[in-house]
This record gives structure tokens, C-alpha cells and sequence, in this order.
């Protein structure tokens, strides 16, 4: 079993709790459609992971068989933490290269792309760099590190730093000069001159005390979260691609392979040769589609369903073939793109999310064979109604929208 499946209803109730919490402090900590874009982000690098992740640990496991130069017993406590350390150190050069490469930035960029800070910010996840990431981590296999140790302090690295990822606590004392704090990975997001490839340490800030890049929170200066050339889109799969797209088009315009392959190399952006300009805080404004309530609610409802739907992926992948688990992603994803569409009130989303509904009401109805057979007939005929019930109303609906965005400070 995917251990993330019985870490989602916690991310999910501490989302709820981050939420009312800021509710009744009147922070403006949360936005509907961001934070649903996140979730619908984390989705679908959720289901790309299942297919990557023989790749990734594939790897790892082959060059642990034919070079790891130590054995580590997995008994031993000392040897768990320090695992956990080494692995932090690793990480902390993947993000900072992930930072400081044009290529590997294209996969972390829409982590960093809402313009918000809070826990639903944490399941913003790339659904490309475990293409490149895994190789940072190869020198833990040539130490003799297990791959189940591997893969426990991975997760363990990972799940540390969701809660990292709110505006509602703040400064640690003393632990912000050895761990990874919501104070020092808020200057992380910022788009705050001061901020930029700052703090990049997972579990421990030491690494970024030692190698020069830590930079401690203002108090004077608010924090603009989000990157300097904003997405100004929902669309989660744009979210994922809209980067290498950029750089793409750059590298076309480039004469030779070497230029292509500087291009590619560089820090984003760096390719021009100029200076990040001055960041004016004074003039940030959040990208807002303007999304009418009833659509967020639509949308939020779906979003539920989706989650409980990656759920239940998750928990059967092993089980399904190549072919089932492969439709059973693409239409997770489809409901994610098509959901972010309505949110952006776009002119395709409508008929694409009919479309969607049609295909659910259609494959719970008609005799099937496998994973959705085998689901009670209760759950055929709710599922059954309620999208009928959802095509009808988005019938009724118009949900295109014909202004351009507007933008909240």
C-alpha cells in the first residue's frame, strides 16, 4: 500500500483546521481557487509518481546491487539518522540545483508558482523532476545505504516539510537555527529580492548556514509569495509545462547546440545575460479568475470526490494492469484539467467537464468488467445520479468568462 494513501486524510484535515483557523483570525492565508489548483496539482503528480517511481528506485536499487561499498544494518538507530541526514544533505543540492539549473527549474517551478503560502501550497508537487532528482541521490546507494532505508527517510524528509508550508506560526526560537521552520521556508517562496535561492534545506537549515544561502524572515517586509513571471493560469498540467515550453522557444531561437545546451544550463533565465530586476512588493497583485461561488463550490465538492478517487488508485495500482491503471490516471487527470478550466471559467471547460460526467455515468451504468465492477451497487447508482444531476445543472449554467482576470493585492 502507498503510505501517501494514509497520509491524505491528515493533510486533508490539517488543510480544514489551517483554514478555519485563519477564518477566525481574519488572515487572508487562503483562496478557493488556488488552493483547489494545488490539490488538483498534488493529484496528478501523485499519479504520474506511481508510473516513475520503478524508474526512479529502479535505478537507485541497481546501483546499490553493483556499487554499494558498506553495509548498513537496518537495526541500528545511529545509522537511521544518519541516513536521514546524508539524505537531507542530498536534497539540499537537488533543490538548490533545482533552483540555479533552467532545466531542473521546469519541473520545480510550479511548486513555487501559487501566489499563497499554506499547507494546500506543500501538495503543489511536480509531476516532471523525479526525471532528474533521482540522481542526486545515487551516492547514498554507493554508501551502502538500503533501498528500504532509502525509501523510509525519503518519505520521513518529505512529509517534514508539508507543515512548513503555513503563515500561522511563527518564529521558533532557537530551532530556526537548526531545522527547517514555516519562518525561514516563508523567505524560500518569496519573491522578495532578499528572498530569491534562499533556505533550501529540507529537514535541517544547517546546509544553507554553512554553503552561504540562508537569509532570515523581515519583520519589516512583508513576503510576496509566487515566482516573478507569474503562470496566470490554473490549468495544472500548463502549471507543470509552461517552463520547458519557455525554454523550448528559447532554444529554437539559439544557433548551434552548444547555445541550446547554455540555454537549458543556465540559471532561468540567465540565458539574457541581464539582472533580475528590483522586485517592487508595493505593486504585487495575485492572479484571481474572478471564479462566481457557486462554480468554487461545484468545484470544491468534485475536488473531494477526485481526492477520494486518488485514494482508491493509489491502493489498487499494484493490482490493475498496464492498461487499466493507465485509464484510470488519464481520467484523474482529465477531471483535474477540467476542473481548473471551470475555475478560470474558460470556454472549453464546460463541455469538457459534461464530457466527463457522460464518461462517469456511462462506465458506473454499463456492464464493465474489474476494479469498477467490483464496487457496491450503492455506490453505481449515487455516483450515477449525482453526475446526471451535475450535467443537468451545468446546462443551466454559463460559465464563460468575459472579462479579463482581475488581480487582488
Amino acid at each position: 500500500m502507498n503510505p501517501i494513501v494514509y497520509a491524505i486524510p491528515i493533510f486533508m484535515l490539517t488543510i480544514v483546521i489551517e483554514f478555519a483557523v485563519a477564518y477566525f483570525r481574519h488572515r487572508k492565508v487562503y483562496d478557493t481557487s488556488d488552493a483547489l489548483t494545488s490539490l488538483h496539482i498534488g493529484i496528478i503528480s501523485q499519479v504520474f509518481n506511481t508510473f516513475t517511481k520503478l524508474f526512479t528506485i529502479g535505478i537507485y536499487i541497481a546501483v546499490y546491487q553493483a556499487f554499494a561499498a558498506l553495509t548498513w544494518p537496518m537495526d541500528s538507530v545511529v545509522l537511521w539518522l544518519l541516513a536521514v541526514v546524508l539524505y537531507d544533505f542530498c536534497y539540499y543540492w537537488n533543490h538548490r540545483l533545482n533552483h540555479e539549473i533552467a532545466l531542473l527549474w521546469g519541473g520545480h517551478v510550479v511548486h513555487h508558482s501559487s501566489e499563497y503560502f499554506n499547507l494546500s501550497t506543500a501538495l503543489r508537487q511536480s509531476s516532471t523532476s523525479a526525471f532528474f532528482n533521482w540522481m542526486f541521490y545515487l551516492p547514498l546507494a554507493v554508501l551502502g545505504v538500503p533501498p528500504t532505508m532509502f525509501a523510509i527517510v525519503a518519505l520521513i524528509d518529505l512529509l517534514y516539510q508539508y507543515w512548513v508550508h503555513t503563515e500561522l506560526i511563527d518564529r521558533l526560537g532557537f530551532l530556526e537555527w537548526i531545522f527547517v521552520t514555516p519562518s525561514n521556508h516563508r523567505v524560500h517562496h518569496g519573491q522578495n529580492d532578499y528572498c530569491i535561492d534562499r533556505n533550501y534545506g529540507g529537514i535541517f537549515i544547517i546546509w544553507d548556514r554553512l554553503f552561504g544561502t540562508f537569509a532570515d524572515e523581515r519583520r519589516d517586509e512583508k513576503v510576496c509569495y509566487g515566482v516573478r513571471k507569474p503562470v496566470a493560469s490554473l490549468n495544472p498540467i500548463w502549471g507543470n509545462l509552461h517552463y520547458y515550453v519557455e525554454l523550448w522557444r528559447e532554444a529554437r531561437k539559439a544557433n548551434g547546440w552548444r547555445a541550446r545546451l547554455a540555454i537549458c544550463l543556465a540559471p532561468p533565465g540567465g540565458w539574457t545575460g541581464n539582472a533580475a530586476a528590483h522586485f517592487e512588493t508595493e505593486r504585487f497583485a495575485r492572479f484571481d479568475p474572478g471564479t462566481p461561488l457557486t462554480l468554487r463550490y461545484y468545484v470544491a465538492a468534485h475536488c473531494v470526490t477526485l481526492i477520494l478517487m486518488l485514494g482508491h488508485f493509489l491502493g489498487i495500482y499494484g493490482t490493475l494492469g498496464r492498461a487499466a491503471a493507465v485509464a484510470y490516471g488519464a481520467f484523474i487527470v482529465l477531471t483535474t484539467v477540467s476542473l481548473c478550466g471551470l475555475l478560470e471559467r474558460l470556454r472549453w471547460a464546460k463541455w469538457l467537464e459534461q464530457t466527463r460526467l457522460v464518461i462517469t455515468a456511462v462506465a458506473l451504468t454499463a456492464p464493465s468488467a474489474g476494479f469498477i465492477a467490483a464496487l457496491p451497487v450503492g455506490a453505481h447508482l449515487v455516483v450515477t445520479v449525482a453526475a446526471l444531476g451535475c450535467l443537468l445543472w451545468l446546462a443551466t449554467q454559463d460559465v464563460t468568462r468575459t472579462d479579463s482576470a482581475s488581480a487582488t493585492v
